[in-house]
């Protein structure tokens, strides 16, 4: 018999401001056998993402807020330990969106059966090869329509999203691939690593000062997972028929007050720029597409990636906060178990 008791993260307040550890608590729960259908997971990794911020607050967005008292929800990786289902037998390796908890059980339609990839660690399906991977994907080339020549701006670029959408866009034929981040030692990892062209340390100096300075030419499609000060900055740079694909506003997740809007926003009018928002549940028609593309890029070389592995469930909160912070370096990941084949 497999191990029935879960541990799992919840949520226990809404956080006002930045999170802390008490807007948490661990819950013991115990499984009872399995009913004809459903399947016992043993994860091996789980993410902490920064769309997660938003979704511990009681306002209307494109999906439903975290309930009080629930065990988060979000990606993971894991191997079926015990199965009522024929289609998930034990051993089978299975993804799902079931979250913080050591051990998951549910019905089989929740997990997603994915194929072995021999020398690719399990981590790398929550990163560059899964969610994050496409998001960078999806934000170039479905919301932005990156054209071969551009000059591509990505901020937050040295995060798991940010690190993907450079190469992406590298891969794609950008002209020029500009980047900003949180310190000299992930500046340099972006243009020595990741193929970007050029980078800066927004921490420096005004973004505003530093962007013009580093696209003269301007540029033609602005990756944005940051907001605030650094869509100000591009904005004033950006080229006529610009387009701008908004995937997140980590500068503003964790603020009381509400941040001033850009100062330049006519320039939205008199250059004809296109800005879209996106988030990635409006895409999942494009995963074949993604996974086809990536897969090839992948086993060619021409990816690398970046992991910061916090161990245990019971580091998960830390893992979170430490991802909000910029503590990270590429994909923020919490190993639960060592289930590579």
């Amino acid at each position: 018999m497999s191990q029935t008791t879960s541990t799992q993260i919840q949520l226990a307040a809404r956080p006002q401001g930045w999170p802390t550890h008490d807007d948490f608590r661990t819950a013991t729960v115990e499984y009872g056998d399995l009913r004809p259908g459903e399947v016992r997971v043993q994860n091996a990794y789980i993410s902490v993402d920064p769309y997660m911020r938003g979704r511990m607050n009681d306002v209307k967005s494109y999906t439903p807020p975290f309930a009080l008292g629930e065990t988060m929800t979000g990606g993971a990786i894991g191997r079926v330990i015990e199965s009522a289902a024929e289609q998930l037998p034990v051993g089978t390796l299975v993804q799902h969106d079931l979250g913080w908890r050591d051990i998951a059980q549910a019905d089989a339609s929740a997990f997603r059966a994915v194929p072995e990839l021999p020398g690719v660690p399990l981590s790398v399906r929550l990163g560059i090869l899964g969610m994050t991977g496409m998001t960078g994907y999806v934000g170039l080339t479905a919301v932005a329509g990156m054209r071969e020549g551009d000059t591509v701006f990505v901020s937050g670029a040295a995060g798991a999203v940010g690190t993907a959408a450079g190469q992406i866009a590298r891969l794609l034929g950008a002209k020029r691939v500009i980047g900003s981040a949180g310190s000299a030692e992930k500046v340099a990892l972006l243009t020595e690593k990741y193929g970007y062209d050029a980078a800066f340390n927004y921490k420096d100096a005004p973004v505003r000062e530093q962007l013009a300075e580093i696209a003269p030419e301007g540029i033609d499609v602005f990756f944005d997972n940051v907001g605030g000060d650094h869509l100000e900055a591009a904005l004033d740079v950006m080229n006529d028929g610009g387009r701008i694909a908004l995937c997140g506003a980590i500068a503003g997740y964790n603020t009381t007050e509400k941040p001033a809007g850009p100062d330049n926003m006519a320039n939205i009018i008199t250059r004809a720029l296109t800005l879209r928002g996106f988030t990635l549940g409006r895409y999942v028609q494009l995963a074949p597409e993604f996974q086809e593309k990536m897969a090839a890029w992948f086993a060619a070389g021409e990816i690398a990636y970046d992991e910061t592995i916090v161990d245990g469930i019971d580091h998960a909160v830390d893992a979170f906060l430490d991802m909000m912070r910029g503590a990270n370096t590429g994909k923020m990941l919490v190993r639960i178990a060592d289930l590579e084949s």
